[in-house]
């Protein structure tokens, strides 16, 4: 290796500079402050887990992703926490065991084993809301709010939805009666929004012709909320979870519309996104600009079952990261610049001022830069025997 190669970092591992760095944790306060005013608590989970632990329930898209090593004190396999929501689960089911609705939030590093067509980075800084222990569409037109205030919080101000709902395919699936491979191969069609092979998979699958025309019809059902109509009509005779999940969607659309008239949303009853993991409504936030969503989320309800305690769960979360260059302003120039110097009272005055609040930058013995370079629009100067903030001329 060369020293030039030594300050390389590893694909996909990045580190966080000035101004940014500032920005992430001026927004990370913001957000927690959001969160704590919505009743949520903040928890703080360990960067290592046991992983029949870590991966419980989660199926393989996670275990992929996850860095595995070998617990040194017990031979167990370990693995970095890739996702922080099946932590927060085991909390709550567990850990916490707390009756009724509960709220957590958290803000947390996490490490990925590789980076996916979502998130570049492999070391995001995840955020994010779970609320644990209500099944109703209020929990999950809850969770939708929140998110939303989220990304306008980290300076957005034209956000897309985009909702689906993982119960429609699934109920489809079961009338259907249709076996694992079967099942995967619909599903990898419609992931590819590929009408030539959807059709092909179904027709080799589904024997109910009914159903073979529910199946067909998904993959263009997309788009605004006119889709909801559409699809009323073509699931007309579909199992009654399906109409059950149109009217879920349909109530968190109102809702959130209700609370912002002006968002843009997005149907797509072909979103398949997470679909081991998810059991109900699932949504993505996006603003023009970026090619990911700043913000995803939706309902996975028993994932608690493995820690003995199935509890119904919704929530959603962020890349910090990513969110913090919503807002790229440069930092404020608002700190005070106090000589090299020790001459008598100057450190009582760095002292008090300081202690008030204000950013007090002092400079070295030899320092090149000046003022301007540290931020500063104002300098300490004395006045007979007192120390005075001025101006910079």
């Amino acid at each position: 290796m060369t020293i030039a190669d030594r300050w390389l970092l590893p694909d996909g591992m990045d580190e966080v500079l000035p101004p940014q760095a500032a920005r992430m944790e001026e927004l990370r306060r913001a957000l927690l402050d959001l969160y704590h005013r919505w009743g949520y608590d903040q928890v703080m989970p360990p960067p290592l887990e046991f992983l029949d632990s870590l991966l419980t329930g989660t199926g393989t898209d996670l275990d992929l992703q996850t860095f595995k090593l070998t617990d040194q004190l017990t031979g167990r396999m370990m693995g970095a926490s890739a996702d922080v929501t099946p932590q927060v689960a085991r909390m709550d089911a567990h850990s916490l065991k707390r009756q009724g609705p509960v709220r957590l939030c958290y803000c947390s590093n996490v490490l990925r084993a590789k980076s996916d067509q979502h998130q570049g980075s492999r070391s995001p800084v995840q955020v994010g809301v779970e609320l644990f222990g209500h099944a109703g569409l209020e929990a999950d037109l809850e969770i939708l709010r929140l998110a939303l205030s989220s990304v306008k919080a980290a300076g957005a101000h034209e956000v897309h939805l985009a909702l689906g709902h993982i119960g429609l395919y699934r109920s489809l699936v079961q009338a259907a009666e249709l076996d694992r491979d079967e099942e995967r191969a619909i599903f990898a069609a419609l992931e590819l929004k590929s009408p030539g092979d959807l059709a092909a998979c179904v027709e080799s699958s589904v024997t109910d012709p009914a159903l073979a025309e529910m199946f067909l019809a998904l993959v263009d059902l997309h788009g605004g909320l006119d889709v909801l109509d559409d699809a009323r009509r073509v699931f007309a005779e579909a199992p009654a979870p399906v109409a059950a999940a149109l009217e879920q969607l349909a109530a968190l659309c109102d809702g959130v519309a209700a609370a912002d008239p002006q968002l843009d949303i997005y149907i797509d009853l072909a979103e398949l996104r997470g679909y081991e993991y998810h059991t109900g409504m699932m949504f993505a936030a996006y603003v023009p600009g970026y090619g990911q969503a700043l913000a995803k989320g939706g309902r996975y309800d028993d994932t608690g079952r493995a820690f003995g305690r199935a509890r119904p769960a919704t929530g959603f979360s962020m890349d910090l990261k990513l969110l913090a260059t919503l807002d790229e302003q440069q930092p404020p120039c608002d700190g005070i610049w106090a000589p090299a110097d020790d001459a008598p009272g100057l450190a009582q005055a760095v002292q008090g001022l300081r202690q008030a609040g204000e950013r007090v930058v002092q400079a070295l013995p030899g320092q090149r830069t000046g003022p301007a370079e540290h931020r500063c629009d104002r300098k300490l100067v004395c006045m007979g025997d007192d120390w005075q903030v001025s101006h910079l001329a």
